[in-house]
């Protein structure tokens, strides 16, 4: 195994982009390897997991995702952000880490054989969970994580519904409000019931049957990864002085999306509600703390469709429809690279 701290060694495969446009414009494509800086890590990808974000990173839009991805042209076209892997080289200010760590977290375009990470947003992998689990974890959970932690405060005895209770974000989100001591009710559609109540969902609502919003009962906090629904008839879920978290980037575009993501935010400061939405921070202290909790069985990721490298535009087709179960993952078997050493 390479230990070198070099900036680029060697080739390696990747999904890629160069325009912004049809998820269908991925290819696979020889390039180098990823450079790393003198507090970074080079990760051997084993798994990478996708969501939502990397769809608008592929197409461009919603446009202010181009702030952070490149204006015109995509600065880095390898999308991925969460891994799981093996430590190949480190940079010379690197101390938490060593080549040949199993770890996961977060880096940069992780589907490829290679990507780069700073050692900040990496821990090392749950002895208990495969490469595909350890890969679906980081972003999901981290935000779930922030949403009801952080941003909600949610204390024990409150009632947390989860809107989009089966996808990745929420498939965390129930389990970490019940070791919050919440009592849980799941929104989901009618194939996810099940899955949603064995993640320890209180109470399972199929939303083909039933409206969330007319129901008699009041939360405390409704975490919505949907936003199907007004937010007047959100507000009337909730308890007098509830918390609602949007956080959902689907359903919209242009002028209409700023309106949808503004409009809670300058709503909330007159009403009895708490409108919020919220930023997701990956750091390893919250990384560590859920390899705690994922090696005792206090959470569990729900892996749902794992693809082949090559297979990424369909992967990524897929959580676009809306309709992902759990999380999307890429698989890397080393073990049929040529380009592996």
């Amino acid at each position: 195994m390479q230990v070198s701290n070099q900036s680029t060694t060697g080739s390696m495969k990747a999904v890629i982009h160069y325009d912004y446009g049809s998820l269908d414009q991925l290819h696979i494509e020889i390039i180098d390897r990823p450079a790393i800086k003198d507090t970074e890590v080079r990760v051997r990808v084993h798994a990478a997991a996708l969501h939502v974000a990397d769809c608008f990173g592929v197409k461009g839009s919603p446009f202010p995702m181009r702030l952070a991805s490149g204006l015109f042209k995509p600065k880095y076209g390898v999308p991925g952000f969460d891994l799981a892997g093996q430590v190949h080289a480190v940079g010379p200010k690197v101390t938490r880490f060593k080549p040949g760590d199993a770890v996961f977290g977060i880096g940069n375009g992780t589907c490829a054989e290679f990507a780069s990470a700073s050692q900040e947003t990496l821990t090392n992998k749950p002895e208990n969970l495969s490469y595909e689990q350890a890969a679906a974890v980081p972003t999901a959970a981290l935000a779930a994580l922030h949403a009801l932690r952080d941003a909600a405060k949610v204390r024990p005895g409150q009632r947390v519904l989860i809107n989009g209770a089966s996808g990745g974000i929420g498939s965390f989100a129930i389990q970490i409000a019940k070791n919050m001591g919440a009592y849980v009710t799941g929104v989901c559609g009618p194939k996810n019931t099940d899955l949603v109540r064995s993640l320890g969902a209180d109470l399972v609502i199929d939303y083909t049957q039933e409206d969330f919003t007319q129901r008699h009962e009041r939360y405390h906090v409704i975490l919505d990864n949907v936003e199907n629904r007004s937010l007047a008839d959100c507000r009337r879920a909730l308890t007098a002085n509830g918390t609602l978290l949007l956080n959902s980037g689907t359903g919209a575009a242009g002028f209409p999306f700023l309106v949808r993501l503004l409009k809670p935010l300058l709503l909330s400061p007159f009403v009895r509600h708490n409108l919020r939405r919220y930023l997701s921070t990956p750091n390893q202290a919250d990384l560590v703390l859920l390899k705690g909790l994922l090696e005792t069985g206090k959470l569990a990721p729900s892996v749902g469709h794992v693809y082949h490298l090559h297979e990424t535009p369909a992967a990524l087709r897929h959580i676009d429809s809306g309709h992902a179960r759990g999380k999307v993952v890429i698989t890397i078997p080393w073990h049929c690279s040529a380009l592996a050493e």
